[in-house]
């Protein structure tokens, strides 16, 4: 990055103490006349503002000339000679202070990320602390607070930009990035004591702003310098103001400082439909160009969807890896690093989802004869997201069970690129357990009907799922318990509207305790089975599982929404710690896609669904590190503004974790064209930045 703010600046440390010493001897050889006709100007504009100002690049000398002149008594404006030795001294003094400047400021360009004009003096560095602290400068140098601080100064003062060292004008206009920003982060007191026993939280966000409050914002404009190639895709709305571009910029913010935090990882997830159905790379020159500017940054890689209704999309066992070895080939090329998911289900009809990716055809036929392989609701709804649990060890696909078909399909994929195992490119495989590639049951299908903040419905009624419900009240002696609940109500209802999620209902009785037990048992036996297998293909990879973050009707009693997902985690039951310790077994990453929706204003939208992301968040994260089991992270929505970051930042490396935990890694979702904006660009590289521990001085000139 030092090299591109080189070439940013176009000047070196050198070129600036060359022209600070040419400053020098020109304004050296002005006559004693002019520099008076200078001053005064100066001194009749210094006092129209209301207040003495001086702009240039010889100020400090202007300054102590203008003292002895208006400081002699009865003067009457007449400047006093000086010895010939004083004035040779005045210039070696000047000629020293400027060359310390040129050696600070190529400093700030090289090592501070500065936006500071070639021919840039100290006034420049003393405007860019005074906006750092909420001040507004105007081109002429009159600074006054910021309305949140104070009161502008008297009308008259010109408010124009200019081509002078000020490079920043006030607006009054929240920028594009923060509009609908809801502040999210607040505390609940609502806590069930139960869970929150011996339970680390953190300290309440510094970053968190008042909807209502007032916001400081300011305006960035440019020299209008040639960008460096590798930030030739970056594209944003930019206005013009007198030949200077400007662009939005977010308000300064009390932060915290990331320099000398652990090292995390940054990926970036690639698009849905990189590669198409039939396994062909999508625009190669385009993904190549996007790879080499997320390069220019120094993320350390991107993370991919290995489709299965791609790869074996046409017969058992017929693999097609073709467009992913392209891709995997151009990754390599640029020493980036792999993150893959090995997608079990279907891409199409969820939220974020902008393609169609079935399961399989020889899958879908099969479904057609036999719909009790996918996921299925009381009403007899089928599900083809996903291949139901129930035929985890049923040979109804061709002769093969489910939990085979991954397996075969895993140790293709480790055959087929065992290079870039062998040479550490692919650092981690994330296996798909279920809807989204997520840990859970479908219990909330867009394409039924479900709406937030519905409870969602429990999914176990195909004939594999009653069978095993059968056999597991038969053990219990209570064989009329074979049965799903029939009071548990529908997609979109509400806890107290049930009888069986009510105060006081049916889910803590003896039969639906046992319900819930059967269901949430279910779900881990299917992440020990597959799992078990996935670290046998990946055998000295590190394998991760992804957890989704069902919030909503987190502060009730009951946790209905929980419940029908399959976390058995009611206000008096843990029900994470069972698959923190199933990770565990099998040395898998928690990757936990739920690091940012406290700042999801759902919650905020809805207040009747009493959702808690962050005491979700926070019980999971506990959960996990309990048993020692490294947490990675991918965020569920999109985020381009500095407030989500900071929090992010503060989830991902929390503060005041007394053992210094962090996360394994942070996975962005996802490339696309919103990201490759100019001022989105720009903010997502100061995260990557702060993700990695380094150090980030951001004067806002």
């Amino acid at each position: 990055m030092a090299t591109d703010m080189q070439k940013l600046i176009g000047t070196s440390e050198e070129d600036d103490e060359e022209e600070m010493d040419t400053d020098v001897k020109e304004e050296d050889d002005e006559d004693e006349e002019n520099r008076e006709k200078r001053i005064s100007k100066q001194v009749m504009v210094g006092v129209d503002a209301g207040v003495p100002t001086f702009s240039g690049n010889n100020s400090q000398f202007q300054h102590h000339e203008l003292q002895e002149q208006v400081s002699t008594p009865g003067g009457g404006g007449v400047r006093r000679c000086r010895p010939v030795e004083e004035k040779e001294r005045t210039k070696l003094r000047e000629r020293h202070r400027r060359a310390i400047t040129a050696r600070i400021l190529a400093g700030l360009r090289r090592h501070g990320n500065y936006n500071l004009r070639v021919r840039a003096d100290i006034n420049d560095v003393i405007a860019a602390l005074a906006r750092e602290a909420g001040w507004v400068v105007l081109p002429d140098g009159t600074t006054f607070p910021s309305r949140s601080q104070g009161s502008r100064p008297a009308a008259g003062t010109s408010a124009m930009v200019t081509s002078s060292s000020s490079l920043m004008v006030p607006q009054q206009t929240p920028p594009a990035s923060l509009r609908g920003v809801s502040p999210g982060y607040c505390s609940s007191v609502e806590y069930n004591t139960c869970q929150m026993k011996g339970v680390f939280i953190p300290t309440p966000s510094p970053y968190d702003i008042s909807p209502s409050a007032p916001s400081q914002t300011s305006a960035l404009v440019g020299d209008g310098v040639k960008q460096t190639e590798s930030h030739l895709l970056i594209v944003g709305p930019m206005d013009t103001v007198n030949d200077k571009q400007i662009a939005d910029m977010p308000p300064k913010l009390p932060e915290r400082d990331f320099a000398g935090t652990p090292y995390v990882p940054v990926y970036v997830m690639l698009p849905l439909g990189v590669i198409n159905m039939k396994c062909e790379l999508v625009d190669p020159d385009g993904i190549l160009k996007q790879l080499r500017v997320l390069k220019s940054i120094n993320i350390d890689g991107v993370m991919v969807d290995c489709w299965w209704g791609i790869v074996e999309a046409n017969a058992p066992q017929d693999y097609n890896w073709s467009g992913y070895r392209k891709l995997f080939q151009m990754v390599c090329e640029l020493k980036l690093k792999l993150q893959v998911v090995m997608s079990f289900h279907e891409c199409g009809g969820n939220v974020g989802d902008d393609v169609c990716i079935p399961l399989p055809h020889w899958v879908a036929e099969i479904g057609r004869s036999n719909p009790d392989i996918f996921f299925t609701d009381r009403e007899g709804r089928r599900n083809p997201e996903c291949l139901s649990w129930g035929i985890d060890k049923e040979r109804v696909l061709r002769g093969r069970t489910a939990v085979e078909v991954y397996f075969d399909y895993m140790r293709s994929f480790r055959v087929e690129f065992d290079d870039l195992f062998r040479d550490g490119i692919i650092l981690m495989v994330e296996v798909g357990l279920g809807p989204c590639g997520e840990l859970r049951y479908p219990s909330c299908p867009v394409k039924h009907g479900w709406r937030y903040p519905g409870i969602g419905e429990f999914q176990c009624y195909d004939q594999y799922f009653l069978k095993g419900l059968r056999k597991a009240a038969e053990v219990r002696g209570h064989s009329f318990w074979a049965k799903g609940p029939d009071n548990a109500g529908s997609y979109n209802s509400q806890p107290h509207e049930t009888g069986f999620f009510c105060d006081g209902g049916d889910y803590t009785g003896y039969y639906g305790r046992f319900f819930l037990n059967w269901y949430s048992q279910v779900l881990i036996d299917h992440v020990d089975r597959v799992l078990s297998l996935a670290k046998l293909a990946f055998e000295g990879t590190c394998i991760a599982a992804k957890l989704s973050g069902i919030h909503w009707w987190y502060k009730t009693a009951n946790h209905a929404a929980e419940l029908t997902a399959g976390f058995n985690n009611p206000c008096n039951r843990d029900g994470y710690a069972a698959i923190a310790s199933t990770l565990k077994k099998h040395g898998a990453v928690l990757n936990f896609a739920s690091s940012e929706l406290h700042m999801s204003d759902r919650h905020e939208d809805f207040p009747e669904a009493l959702a808690d992301p962050v005491g979700l968040a926070w019980q999971v994260l506990n959960a996990a590190w309990d048993v020692c089991v490294p947490v990675a992270s991918e965020s569920a929505l999109p985020c381009h503004d500095r407030i989500g970051y900071n929090k992010i930042l503060d989830t991902v490396k929390p503060l005041s974790d007394p053992d210094g935990r962090h996360f394994f890694s942070f996975t962005y979702l996802r490339l696309d064209p919103s990201l490759m904006e100019r001022q989105n660009f720009m903010e997502f590289e100061r995260f990557v930045k702060r993700m990695h521990g380094e150090a980030v001085l951001d004067l806002q000139v």
